[in-house]
């Protein structure tokens, strides 16, 4: 079941009891306390990442990131007990990925992804650089 950001919200904050960089640092793979686990792709964090340089500073501002099929993480810093600052190797490095914005993308990664690769066709742009 897909839960929206609101519903995920509400819940009781999830705890990661995992955070792994694959090896070729493409994916990041998520376990929560309550069982749960993501692999998540690296250019869907990079598109999605909570930062105003992509979400903008309100409603309807969201950028379209095109061309970050073969982006990599490069860097995972501890944000305070309840997020992760994840560092690109585009040299994006400002959004901070709380547990709650991860176990989101992790649902609905699918759908992100759909969304992402629609909007990138809209305006004729790509996911390769």
């Amino acid at each position: 079941m897909t839960r929206s950001m609101q519903e995920i919200d509400a819940a009781p904050a999830p705890q990661p009891t995992e955070i792994r960089l694959s090896q070729d640092k493409r994916t990041l793979t998520v376990a929560f306390d309550d069982g749960p686990k993501y692999v998540l792709a690296a250019e869907i964090l990079r598109v999605e990442s909570p930062s105003a340089e992509v979400m903008g500073h309100g409603p309807g501002q969201k950028q379209i990131v095109p061309g970050k099929r073969d982006v990599k993480i490069l860097t995972i810093a501890p944000n305070g007990n309840y997020a992760i600052r994840l560092g690109f190797d585009d040299g994006h490095g400002t959004g901070i990925f709380s547990w709650r914005y991860l176990r989101f993308v992790g649902e609905n990664q699918e759908g992100l992804m759909a969304d992402y690769l629609d909007a990138l066709d809209e305006q004729g742009l790509s996911r390769d650089t």
